[in-house]
């Protein structure tokens, strides 16, 4: 009798703390459902609010659409529209032709639009008299360069660098010459011939820094320059995103360390001695884009002997539409039909 309560009671004390196992599961599983429900309920409103929040900002109609797909169509709507104002931008530009670089509402006020073309006229210390003869025949100053600055989108300056000997004479008569003509853009770099590949490369980055234009030239400062002829040449290059123009050569490059015309980088060239394709040096322009490339890239792009070779190697490894355009070459001067012409003081 003794063993048989002893076993009915370990039997009774297993079912009970059976039951209270079961119990204790049950409690979990039904906290868990309701964590559960309560998630998901949550997701759902979530979902909702964000479908209702498309609604309103794109009136689309009821959808089910994740966070990111939402994103991705406002992103696009807005490229769109941002595609949208550019193209009419240059429907608009295409119309005007190059005469007319601005617009003028009901009011008669006139609202800037960017410049077509930045031309840097590269000079140096002791061309004073060139200088005054480049503002005489074309280039203007004062009023008559914002004038066609503003009527015909062409900004002009002219551009040096530092003398070796920072603060004299030669930099205080540039400073002073600038103080009366506002016309310069003075480089911090020492002016001289052997630095002008650098001196090239910094008027493009600086100029594209300062202005956001559709072109950018540089020009000799014993050239003369027809601006008319040049706006309306560029306006018919508008449609072309990157975009190198000039009068092409493939010039020979020279190993004599004597020659003038000495490239210290011959051997990279090739055995037939021959530069790549490139504008001359005289006057060439680039697209805005490439000008924005120049200044990104600045502190890589390397230099040659000369300016002109320097341009043409930044642009060999891009997908750049080179014209060879008749009207920069020496051979058009006779004809009437050139962009410049050169001339001496």
């Amino acid at each position: 009798m003794m063993q048989s309560k002893g076993s009915n009671s370990k039997v009774t004390n297993k079912v009970f703390r059976t039951r209270i196992s079961s119990l204790l599961i049950s409690m979990f599983a039904i906290f868990a459902s309701f964590y559960v429900a309560g998630r998901l309920w949550q997701d759902a409103q979530n979902r909702v609010y964000l479908i209702k929040e498309l609604d309103r900002v794109t009136g689309l109609g009821q959808s089910a659409i994740s966070v990111d797909d939402t994103l991705k169509i406002i992103a696009c709507r807005e490229q769109h529209k941002t595609l949208s104002a550019l193209e009419m931008d240059l429907a608009i530009a295409r119309q005007e032709g190059f005469t007319s670089k601005r617009s003028s509402d009901t009011s008669g006020a006139v609202s800037k639009r960017k410049p077509l073309v930045v031309i840097g006229v590269l000079t140096r210390f002791g061309r004073k008299n060139s200088r005054d003869a480049i503002r005489k025949a074309w280039m203007g100053s004062g009023e008559t360069l914002k004038k066609m600055e503003k009527e015909k989108g062409v900004v002009s300056r002219f551009v040096i660098g530092r003398s070796a000997d920072r603060g004299d004479s030669l930099d205080r008569s540039i400073d002073d010459e600038n103080r009366q003509t506002n016309d310069f853009i003075i480089l911090d770099q020492v002016e001289a011939p052997g630095e002008l590949p650098k001196k090239v490369k910094m008027f493009f980055a600086l100029a594209a820094d300062k202005w956001d234009a559709d072109f950018y030239a540089k020009v000799n400062d014993d050239v003369y320059v027809n601006i008319d002829a040049l706006g309306a040449t560029l306006s018919s290059h508008l449609d072309k995103p990157r975009v190198y123009i000039g009068c092409m050569k493939s010039g020979q490059v020279f190993s004599e360390p004597s020659h003038k015309w000495y490239e210290p980088d011959w051997w990279k060239f090739g055995d037939k001695k021959s530069y790549f394709r490139h504008a001359s040096g005289e006057m060439y322009v680039i697209s805005g884009a490439l000008a924005k490339f120049i200044s990104i890239n600045r502190s890589l792009l390397r230099t040659y002997a000369h300016d002109d070779v320097s341009a043409g190697s930044w642009f060999i490894g891009l997908d750049v539409k080179h014209v060879d355009e008749g009207k920069f070459c020496c051979s058009s001067w006779s004809t009437g039909l050139s962009l410049f012409l050169p001339f001496s003081i």
